[in-house]
């Protein structure tokens, strides 16, 4: 069996002597001595385990314990501002890059476009190689923020404060805690020596948090050869949500993200007649753009159920109020045909978004000074679609609705969305990793509203799920993009354990698969087998 990754005595046996930081006074012969004699020792039980635990022979080396080490290089990652816009992740990249390179990996900071001018930016590639030739395991996360007010913050978000039991700042979620909790698990099992089947793959981008346009989806056009043999890929979207009240019933949900609604950003912008604000014209701009905002605000798109949220809705049923569980088993035709049910499930603003298309008006402009009329005014709406639907086709609808001609509806951004199937070995390394813990989880396949880098991947056909395995309760995943964000530090070593099992748990489980064939379903059953089987409980 392999070594503990984590565990200070495995480390121990695993690290080479040259590691060693040798004083002025005693020297080679001095240091060669210590260690004999300390190694002896050891070996021959004159350390208690009590001993061992605060035995300061890891003083010696370069690197500390990984729980230890994790801490320190979120911390350091948050210190160095990656606030988009403008990103500037450079420097953030060589500070990955290095902490990869100590541990042996290959690694790369790759730079990529910046627009308008702004200064060039990065990204940071490694590969840990591995001893077989299955598929590569890639480990994606984004290197830039978005933008934090220090002024509404009750400490410094760029100071990367370690402070009560957790790290604090600006990405300590969002997702310079996922990129550490990735980097740190590759640095452990190559510190190890772990040898697995496959190769993994270190991604951090930039340029996320406004589209990914030039970060991920430059990097995928434009360096192929970063994602030689890659076909499972893991990054945000998903995670481990725990109840805040400990005697709670419900186990701790492992929602594993396997699409995501597609967004569709448009711009609206009217024209009309400019001039003084005191006499007011029918034909102005800012009049005309909210006449087109209020009839787009009535408009609500019919539900669809797709399969995928069918499926993820059938997996909540142990979980569900028993009176829902009925609805959720049959979600399509009970919100169809139960108006009670309908209500409830609706009356949820992240559930109605599951089974429809929705919109929201989110940036408006108009003059600059209050006695102005301009000739212009501008709104941008985000819309998220469901998967099959077209943005063009979106656009075209909202024209039919604002029925103006003066107003001008322009996509600003757009993607479609892909899924991938749950019915792979690495699902199934999630859900066996979910399974033995001291809580067992129950892993739920998930469609987000929001979106990641997945979805570059995903169209390249590599099976890509947005999962972290990190547990948070409902109130601490609101810090993301929010004020006071943090993570804890047992957290962020527990989601380092969990990744590693999860890698580990994915190797031997795919080596057993092979040639297996399989049957449709994520559990060996099919769909319909499996709704029979959870309603005869």
């Amino acid at each position: 069996m392999a070594a503990d990754p984590l565990d200070s005595e495995a480390r121990f046996e695993l690290l080479p002597l040259p590691r060693i930081r040798l004083g002025r006074a005693g020297g080679p012969a001095f240091a060669a001595g210590l260690v004999t004699v300390v190694l002896l020792f050891a070996t021959l039980g004159g350390l208690s385990s009590e001993a061992q635990a605060v035995w300061p022979f890891d003083l010696f080396f370069e690197r500390g314990p990984i729980s230890r080490r994790a801490a320190e290089v979120l911390a350091d990652a948050i210190r160095i501002p990656t606030a988009n816009p403008p990103g500037n992740e450079r420097a953030l990249a060589r500070r990955y890059a290095a902490e990869l390179r100590r541990s042996g990996i290959e690694a790369r900071v790759i730079e990529t476009p910046g627009s308008d001018g702004s200064p060039r930016r990065a990204a940071v590639w490694g590969r840990l190689r591995g001893q077989g030739d299955r598929p590569a395991l890639a480990l994606l996360s984004h290197l830039d923020t978005v933008p934090a007010d220090p002024a509404e913050w009750s400490v410094d978000p760029f100071a990367g404060k370690v402070w009560d039991g957790f790290i604090w700042g600006r990405g300590a979620l969002d997702a310079k805690g996922v990129g550490v909790s990735q980097l740190m698990a590759m640095a452990a099992i190559a510190d190890a020596d772990i040898a697995l089947e496959r190769d993994l793959v270190f991604l951090a981008t930039p340029e996320e948090e406004t589209g990914g346009r030039d970060g991920a989806g430059w990097l995928v056009e434009n360096h192929p050869e970063l994602l030689e043999d890659v076909g499972y890929l893991l990054t945000e979207g998903g995670g481990v949500k725990i109840s805040a009240r400990r005697e709670s019933d419900s186990p701790p949900i492992w929602g594993v993200a396997i699409v995501e609604k597609a967004p569709c950003w448009l711009e609206l912008e009217a024209r009309g007649r400019a001039g003084h604000s005191s006499s007011p014209t029918p034909d102005a701009a800012v009049p005309r753009l909210v006449a087109a905002l209020d009839r787009i605000r009535r408009v609500e798109a019919p539900i669809r159920v797709i399969p995928e949220v069918e499926q993820m809705f059938t997996a909540l049923v142990p979980v569900a109020a028993e009176w829902d569980r009925a609805g959720y088993l049959y979600l399509a035709t009970t919100l169809e045909k139960d108006e009670g049910f309908q209500r409830r499930f609706l009356g949820n603003p992240g559930q109605n978004a599951l089974v429809r298309n929705t919109v929201s008006i989110t940036v408006l402009e108009g003059a600059a000074k209050t006695n102005v009329a301009p000739a212009s005014a501008r709104a941008q709406l985000d819309a998220r679609l469901l998967p099959g639907e077209s943005c063009t086709d979106f656009a075209e609808a909202i024209r039919r609705v604002v029925d103006d001609e003066s107003i001008e509806v322009r996509e600003l951004l757009s993607f479609p969305a892909i899924a991938s199937s749950p019915d792979t070995p690495l699902f199934r390394a999630i859900e066996e990793v979910a399974g033995r813990q001291a809580e067992p989880g129950l892993v739920v396949p998930r469609l987000i509203g929001g979106f990641t880098d997945a979805h570059w991947f995903r169209e390249l056909g590599i099976t890509s799920y947005g999962f972290v395995p990190r547990a948070l309760t409902a109130n601490e995943s609101r810090r993301v993009h929010g004020i006071d964000e943090r993570i804890g530090k047992e957290t962020l070593v527990e989601s380092i354990r969990l990744t590693i099992e999860i890698v580990r748990a994915f190797d031997r489980l795919e080596s057993a698969e092979s040639g297996a064939p399989r049957s449709s379903g994520a559990n060996g059953m099919s769909e319909e087998t499996r709704r029979e089987a959870i309603a005869d409980g």
